[in-house]
């Protein structure tokens, strides 16, 4: 624990510095790489839709153990009893005696055919629910809104809180960097899409836009007054920001990480499908993401973009010119040579004694002639 301390003291002091805003080229390309396997997972894998978005009849099964036997006993009694209308039915197990299978939607008589099959198949007790496919509708059409109108107030806030347009931009950027990356792991996992999986993608947008935002009050306290100085260009003085915020948002999203991963595996080995384990998978997901976006994708895109303003260019400008004028002027405990018995202009300099010793010589000797 002394270490971290220390390494984080030497980070806020700059003694120890990682190059985020110098280095943004590379966590650019770590960004397109993964946003690139995110989009191959939309297209290849797809989304698996749950039964609240594309509608259908879900049956819920009490078994004495509900395990992978059970449901594949389950899900052959569906295909026995020959529906052809129920398609492909989707058996996961939830919790320790419940099998929950999902299928397209039916007429009451064809319900009541499979409620019959699951039952000789060894089921205790079979209810059913339908679900239309306009509830799934109204809440992604809702979850829409709230994202656009969440967006506009993300702008309209941190423009006028930080007073600059480019950290709503890079904010806005980093936003759906979040988005995409979760998505795309929820594709390739598999995980049904539910209305929990709607509610974590919105949460981790205001998880991401509070890390954003933290560093960006650093930067800003780091930056102010910086054109006025010579010391530091205003992308070092970013850069010092990020350091300084480093440590606190790595144990930040750490503390936070762990209890949404325990409510995964909960979720995912003990519980199996429901809505915990599709919230969680976003959650973890997406906030991880976000801790990550915020360090090095949020405020090296908006140094980027200050970078380009004319006086911010101007002042990096003449802080390396004058680096390279101090690196090229000799320091002060350096010789400098000049010509051997030449002083300024060439010219020879009387040697003379010290001015104590010629003064006690002359008292010697008026003391000697009047003696």
């Amino acid at each position: 624990m002394g270490r971290i301390s220390s390494f984080g003291q030497h980070l806020y002091t700059g003694r120890v510095s990682v190059d985020f805003v110098g280095r943004r080229r590379l966590w650019y390309s770590i960004s397109v790489l993964i946003i690139v396997a995110s989009t191959l997972g939309f297209v290849v894998q797809g989304f698996n839709l749950g039964i609240e978005f594309k509608g259908g009849v879900e049956l819920t099964a009490k078994v004495q153990k509900a395990d992978a036997a059970t449901a594949d006993a389950l899900a052959q009694a569906i295909e026995d009893a020959n529906v052809p209308a129920a398609g492909d039915p989707i058996v996961t197990t939830s919790g320790s005696d419940t099998v929950r299978i999902d299928v397209r939607a039916l007429s009451q008589d064809e319900t009541s055919v499979l409620e019959k099959a699951l039952t000789d198949a060894g089921a205790q007790e079979v209810s059913q629910n339908l679900i239309g496919p306009s509830w799934g509708k109204q809440v992604a059409t809702k979850a829409l809104t709230g994202l656009a109108v969440f967006l506009v107030v993300v702008v309209i806030f941190i423009a006028a809180y930080f007073r600059d347009w480019r950290m709503s931009l890079a904010a806005l950027v980093a936003l759906a960097h979040d988005v995409l990356i979760t998505a795309g792991v929820y594709a390739w996992s598999g995980f049904e899409v539910t209305p929990a999986t709607v509610t974590g993608f919105l949460t981790i947008l205001g998880y991401s836009l509070y890390d954003t935002v933290v560093v960006y009050d650093k930067v800003r306290e780091n930056t102010h007054g910086v054109l006025a100085s010579s010391r530091r260009t205003y992308a070092e003085q970013a850069n010092l920001a990020v350091n300084q915020t480093l440590v606190r948002s790595v144990n930040t999203s750490v503390t936070a990480l762990l209890p949404v991963l325990a409510l995964l595996v909960v979720g995912t080995f003990v519980l199996g499908q429901g809505p915990l384990k599709d919230l969680a998978l976003a959650l973890f997901i997406g906030m991880a993401a976000g801790t990550y976006s915020s360090i090095c994708i949020a405020t090296p895109l908006a140094v980027q973009l200050r970078e380009r303003d004319t006086a911010v260019a101007a002042h990096t400008g003449r802080v390396l010119a004058r680096r390279e004028k101090d690196a090229a002027t000799p320091s002060a405990g350096e010789a400098v040579p000049v010509a051997a018995g030449a002083g300024a202009g060439g010219r020879r300099q009387p040697t003379r004694g010290p001015r104590s010793s010629r003064k006690r010589g002359g008292s010697g000797q008026g003391r000697a002639g009047r003696s």
